[in-house]
């Protein structure tokens, strides 16, 4: 079984919907984010990977955890993932790879969702929303 690691960020607005991204060529909605380059420290892949993906210099509020989940567009890849609580110092937009961007409410059940973001993502949100 291949292993890709990846940081992933969790970004919420005032609404607590959450920010995802489509890459092209791909159906599921995931985290932004992106793997790890050799030798770089997840911290950097995220803010490295938000400015690339959405054109958004941001701070991390909180280290959410690191997660093993399936990967949305590899088959019989586990993905190892970083994730972390982020916030957006400009409004997003779509750059680089990225073929659609939206904001989900956290009950949706119409998007199509990467395991990351259905399995860990979602449920932690609904855990720690800030009413």
């Amino acid at each position: 079984m291949k292993t890709i690691t990846v940081a992933a960020a969790v970004i919420l607005n005032e609404q607590n919907q959450l920010l995802l991204v489509r890459k092209q060529n791909t159906q599921a909605f995931m985290q932004v984010g992106g793997k790890l380059e050799l030798n770089e420290a997840p911290e950097l892949t995220i803010q490295r990977e938000i400015l690339e993906e959405i054109g958004c210099e941001c701070e991390i509020k909180q280290f959410i955890g690191q997660f093993e989940t399936a990967a949305a567009n590899e088959p019989d890849h586990v993905l190892v993932s970083y994730v972390y609580s982020v916030e957006l110092k400009q409004v997003p937009h779509i750059a680089a790879e990225i073929a659609e961007m939206k904001w989900i409410n956290l009950d949706d059940q119409s998007t199509v969702l990467a395991p990351l973001t259905k399995e860990v993502v979602i449920p932690w949100c609904q855990q720690n929303l800030v009413s």
